[in-house]
């Protein structure tokens, strides 16, 4: 389990995988000096509902890997990306190509 740090210290875990793209993703908009939100939603076993950041360089960002960082999907980058320049922002979607239950 990987950890995304942001701010004054705002901990949010994520799998290492999704952690990948989120990095890649993330880091391509900062890159630009892009602002924007990012959203996902929390399962049961956090407490539900959903957690919604402003994404901006001027914020100190960490992300943590407990494992060697898995090999990354460009479609779903491209997918986490492109739902950035929409009014809602970078929605985390499961990755293209798998199925959920």
């Amino acid at each position: 389990m990987g950890v995304l740090i942001y701010g004054a210290g705002s901990h949010y875990d994520f799998d290492d995988r999704v952690l990948a793209h989120l990095r890649a993703a993330i880091g391509n908009k900062l890159r630009r000096r892009e602002s924007f939100f990012v959203e996902w939603t929390k399962g049961a076993v956090d407490g539900g509902g959903r957690v919604s950041l402003w994404i901006t360089s001027d914020v100190p960002l960490q992300f943590r890997f407990a494992q060697p960082e898995p090999s990354v999907n460009q479609a779903w980058v491209r997918a986490l990306l492109d739902s950035s320049y929409t009014p809602g922002g970078m929605i985390l979607t499961p990755e293209p190509g798998t199925t959920t239950a």
